[in-house]
């Protein structure tokens, strides 16, 4: 009888054991509070978060679902986990049910909207377009939790619950500037990673200035010959071929980043100057000895502003923006071509005018929409152009009321190369001293009097690069302000809450130490170790 008792009670404690044991395996497993706080800590925050407080684990042994349009967003997946977590996730066969991802393109989520369903079994992934597919595989990398100790190497926990989501701003953009400081091609992919992480989806590039040519024109060769040679600080430059461009924005496709060129006409040019004499109106301005004042048509380092100008009454200078705007133009697939427009102080105010205005019908001849900076609501604009504003609330209400629509990077909230304060080890301050919380705290819709939402195309963070030389010193003006900008373009303004969002922040800190970047640890935020 005791024997009997023995038995059946060490029957019953093996099964249990092993009962235990399949339930852990199978993921049923209460929520970690790394797992949680993982799914409570998306950056741009999620139009809806529901967390159903079990756990999927993502291993070795996870594979994937994927079909036409969606597989190319399952490889980027695919290559970012074997990068990132040292996992190789292998396509499954259409019966596969359990541990399993599955990315699929249908329903009803908007242009670039998702849905995310986590449960214990599978992760799915849908929306409307491979965009929208893309985001929420953004979305899904920052639901993986960080994992301590040996378990690590094994297995990564993901909260279960759904996501639905979609952004409040079309345009979500960085601008970086490789003009006064030049930057690699590899440097520049990083750029477009860490922008698209937190689902920016434009890059503008600013490709010429009084420092340097950075893109190669091959019907002008001295602009990359002689003006690329230069930039800030007398360093050597350094200029992307047209193949180099083309590797650039092939990049940017793939993670649904849109490349935006910048050549800045009719001032900010000395480069050109430089390289093309006969651009100058006449011989060199004469300073005096010794003065440190810019030279137009000399080759310029420094980091004034103003001085140059192309000259509206010289053939060879609408020759030259002609075969500049049509070179670039053929390689860039995007819809938008940037004339950059501001600070032409030189350019007499009726000759910027017919600048701009015959700029927009060039731009538009070869098959682009013009976009510039504030000062070309001065010019005929219509619902055609874009005016990024930066700085006067004046021009900004007057590219409105002639119906252009606006790219909002004020410079007191979202000029990335200010300092955050007066010990910052790089930047400027001219603007202001921006920290995180500050560059986070504004509303597009409300920051112009008399603008209205539907003015707005979105929002822009630019990184001008007067101070900076590597990727290091990108990566400390970008973090941890540059999250904060993301949101604003994708998180509506009522969701949106600085005391909830710097714990979201904070949470943030593992994971940009783990992806390598050099960010700067504001005192306003009490960053996860």
């Amino acid at each position: 009888m005791t024997l009997t008792l023995n038995y059946t009670l060490r029957s019953i404690l093996a099964m249990t054991i092993a009962f235990s044991i399949l339930i852990g395996c199978s993921g049923s497993k209460e929520t970690s509070e790394e797992a949680k706080q993982a799914f409570n800590s998306v950056i741009p925050k999620p139009s809806s978060s529901n967390p159903s407080g079990k756990t999927f684990f993502l291993s070795s042994a996870t594979k994937f679902q994927a079909e036409g349009d969606a597989r190319a967003v399952a490889n980027y997946l695919t290559s970012i986990l074997s990068k990132s977590h040292g996992i190789t996730l292998q396509a499954a066969d259409e019966k596969t049910e359990e541990n399993v991802i599955r990315l699929t393109i249908g329903g009803d989520t908007g242009a670039e909207g998702y849905k995310l369903d986590v449960d214990e079994k599978q992760v799915v992934i849908s929306a409307s377009t491979p965009a929208g597919l893309f985001y929420g595989v953004q979305t899904l990398r920052q639901l993986i939790a960080d994992q301590k100790g040996e378990e690590a190497k094994d297995k990564w926990e993901i909260a279960t619950g759904s996501i639905e989501d979609k952004p409040e701003y079309e345009w979500r953009g960085s601008m970086l500037d490789v003009a006064r400081h030049f930057f690699s091609v590899e440097d520049v992919k990083r750029y477009i990673d860490l922008i698209s992480y937190y689902k920016m989806n434009r890059l503008h590039l600013h490709l010429s200035d009084d420092q340097g040519w950075r893109i190669e024109i091959k019907s002008w060769p001295n602009l990359t010959a002689i003006g690329g040679l230069s930039q800030v600080g007398g360093g050597k430059g350094g200029f992307y071929t047209q193949e180099q461009y083309k590797d650039i924005v092939a990049y940017a496709q793939e993670r649904f980043v849109t490349i935006v060129p910048e050549i800045d006409l009719p001032g900010h040019i000395n480069a050109a100057l430089a390289s093309y004499p006969e651009l100058n109106a006449g011989p060199p301005i004469v300073i005096e000895k010794g003065s440190d004042k810019p030279v137009a048509g000399k080759p310029y380092t420094g980091i004034e502003v103003g001085f140059s100008t192309l000259h509206i009454k010289k053939d060879v200078t609408f020759k030259f923006v002609n075969d500049v705007i049509r070179e670039l133009s053929a390689i860039t697939p995007g819809p938008y071509f940037h004339v950059g427009g501001d600070e032409a102080a030189v350019t007499k105010k009726p000759d910027y005018i017919a600048f701009i205005n015959r700029f927009k019908e060039i731009v538009k001849a070869n098959g682009k929409k013009m976009i510039g900076w504030e000062e070309i609501a001065q010019a005929d604009l219509d619902s055609s152009v874009t005016s990024q504003h930066w700085h006067s609330e004046k021009y900004a209400k007057e590219a409105a009321d002639k119906g252009a629509q606006l790219i909002f990077s004020p410079s007191k909230k979202v000029y990335l190369d200010m300092q955050y304060d007066s010990t910052s080890r790089l930047g400027l301050n001219w603007a202001a001293y921006i920290e995180v919380d500050s560059s986070y705290m504004w509303d597009p819709a409300t920051r112009v009097p008399g603008i209205e939402r539907e003015d707005i195309l979105g929002v822009e963070a630019p990184l001008w690069s007067e101070t900076i030389e590597t990727m290091d010193d990108i990566e400390y003006l970008l973090f941890p302000r540059l999250p904060g900008v993301a949101e604003i373009g994708w998180t509506a303004a009522k969701d949106r809450n600085w005391d909830e969002y710097k714990e979201r922040l904070a949470n943030h800190a593992p994971r940009w130490k783990a992806m390598g970047i050099d960010y700067y640890q504001s005192k306003k935020v009490n960053w996860k170790e």
